[in-house]
């Protein structure tokens, strides 16, 4: 029995150890080169009613339930949704539109979890096309930095903007 007290102990200490070293602030970075100008990108981007069409979470439930306010496009504008488990809840606004180069917005997730993240994109001229950086960044609260150990934020949503890259791509180089 001791030994079981323990070895519960150490178990804690260990997730209480990485909690408190692991850093709170994250960045999930993903970048792509697009065969299509910075313009047609950034169009793609700058309005949310667009996003249906490239963003790997509004494939994740059909009968996702969507809402537009503020501005039509650019700053100001404001999307909400209300989804599945795999989608959630939150809605996010674009606080910086300067076509054709970058776009940042304020994210925010009510539900399955609280969080509040900036997301920006920068879209630089290549060769033609577009070279396109896709930034989200954060601070990780408290228990999921103990569950580091078991859970990679930059692997699971790494993966969701990766297909995202990947559909948007499918979109401008039409």
């Amino acid at each position: 029995m001791l030994y079981l007290l323990i070895a519960i102990v150490v178990v804690i200490a260990i997730f209480l150890i990485v909690g408190l070293t692991t850093p709170a602030a994250f960045s999930i970075v993903r970048e792509a080169d697009f065969k299509a100008p910075p313009q047609k990108v950034f169009a793609e981007i700058n309005d949310f009613r667009n996003w249906a069409a490239w963003s790997p979470w509004e494939k994740m439930d059909p009968n996702l339930q969507r809402s537009f306010s503020g501005a039509a496009t650019g700053l100001g504008s404001k999307y909400a949704w209300v989804g599945n488990k795999k989608v959630g809840e939150g809605n996010m606004e674009i606080t910086r539109s300067q076509a054709p180069s970058n776009l940042e917005l304020d994210l925010h997730f009510l539900k399955p979890f609280q969080a509040e993240n900036v997301t920006e994109f920068t879209l630089t001229p290549n060769n033609g096309g577009t070279h396109f950086k896709w930034e989200m960044r954060g601070q990780t609260p408290f228990m999921l930095r103990m569950m580091k150990m078991f859970f990679d934020m930059d692997k699971v949503v790494g993966k969701d903007f990766d297909a995202g890259l990947a559909n948007l791509r499918g979109v401008v180089e039409k």
